[in-house]
């Protein structure tokens, strides 16, 4: 049976879209009719069309800025008195991204069938968290959807500028340590040869720095595209190491233990931690069900732990505060103190509050300087492979002038 692209308007002459299948086009506008829906226009599907479509939505993705716009925006729309669905009509038609754009439509033709705003949002966990939806549904329950709509757009808008700092400050280094991989595999493939021929014309006794260092040069002229392919083949295979359970164990232990990275992962995560409970908790969502949430938007494994314990322990009947402060190698000892303080007054929401505004600053100031306190590491390493290759030619050039 084909498949039919169709626009249709309902009764109340607003317009929609969709995909639906009928043996013929008689049989879809009598079908849509039933349904109370005035086909204007039908087109079957082409293999072409149909195959560009879906690599068009399944290349897209919806990025965390336009999650951000899209909270913003209907927060403003139904603080302005605007109806749900027709907020989210609008939006349809602002959204630019094909697959956000799809599924704002499919939001709105749920909520059109009587789901709540909650519920429709939980059918797309790729794009709305269960952060997101947790706050929706509190919001919807208490009738203050603008207000949780308000606060989970201030959440997502200070993760994001974090984790934008965090990647401009590190974009440097990055640079630069490519820039001196791709340098040195030019100086292995085109200098190198160049200067070892003179040693091997003359048959001197070469140091074991340099033999290492016409090895690899050899070896990458003779086998160029071999060797750049078994370089590709490590990167790729080191990606989707770190990707295994056994590999982000790995990558979480470590991003903990490197000197100056791990201060800013530690601060960064005990932001965004007291930043989610804060919010699920100031939006009335239970202690354990805050700490479910929390967990799964963490990512570093180490951090989930320490939440899962804390949902075990807090229903034995022991502060919550208590678990932060037994993980101090994990979240800053302030942490645990702040919220020990906002259980004995009953302001544990806005004790959390205050502690994520403290470390968001904290590596907001650290990120600022990063890469004023990584340049010394990299000038020193940098230095040292510059030197060890100076070394490494310069030395037999000495041996060679003094034969002569």
């Amino acid at each position: 049976m084909p498949t039919f692209n169709y626009k249709a308007k309902t009764a109340e002459g607003r317009l929609t879209e969709g995909e639906m299948e009928a043996k013929d086009k008689s049989d879809l506008v009598s079908a849509m009719r039933e349904k109370g829906l005035t086909v204007i226009f039908a087109k079957e599907f082409s293999e072409k069309a149909l195959d560009f479509e879906k690599i068009n939505l399944m290349v897209a993705r919806v990025n965390l800025r336009e999650k951000i716009v899209f909270t913003r925006n209907l927060s403003a729309m139904l603080s302005s008195g605007i109806a749900l669905s027709r907020a989210l009509e609008i939006l349809e038609k602002q959204t630019k991204n094909p697959k956000f754009k799809k599924i704002i439509h499919k939001l709105l033709t749920d909520i059109e069938s009587g789901d709540s705003f909650s519920i429709s949002l939980k059918k797309h966990p790729a794009v709305f968290s269960a952060l997101f939806v947790s706050m929706m549904r509190a919001g919807e329950e208490s009738g203050r959807l603008v207000e949780a709509l308000d606060v989970v757009g201030k959440q997502l808008e200070r993760g994001y500028t974090l984790r934008k700092k965090i990647k401009s400050a590190m974009m440097y280094p990055s640079i630069v340590f490519f820039a001196m991989i791709v340098i040195a595999i030019i100086m292995f493939i085109y200098v190198v040869p160049t200067l070892t021929s003179t040693f091997k014309e003359f048959n001197i006794e070469l140091p074991l720095s340099t033999r290492i260092i016409m090895g690899v040069s050899d070896f990458l002229v003779a086998n160029t595209v071999s060797a750049l392919s078994l370089l590709a083949g490590i990167v790729v295979a080191f990606m989707l190491a770190i990707r295994t359970k056994i590999g982000m164990r790995v990558s979480d232990f470590v991003s903990l233990h490197i000197p100056v990275i791990s201060g800013i992962v530690k601060q960064y995560n005990a932001a965004q931690t007291a930043r989610t409970l804060s919010s699920l908790f100031s939006s009335g969502v239970s202690v354990v069900e805050a700490l479910s949430i929390t967990e799964d938007v963490m990512q570093n494994s180490y951090y989930k732990t320490v939440l899962s314990k804390a949902k075990e322990v807090i229903q034995k009947g022991v502060p919550l505060s208590n678990v932060f402060l037994e993980n101090e190698n994990i979240y800053p000892l302030l942490v645990g103190e702040m919220m020990q303080v906002g259980e004995e007054t009953g302001k544990l929401a806005e004790m959390l509050e205050k502690i994520a505004v403290f470390f968001e600053e904290e590596v907001s100031a650290i990120t600022k300087d990063l890469s004023t306190v990584i340049e010394p590491f990299l000038m020193l390493f940098i230095a040292s492979a510059v030197g060890f290759f100076a070394i490494s030619m310069i030395t037999p050039m000495y041996t060679l002038t003094a034969s002569i």
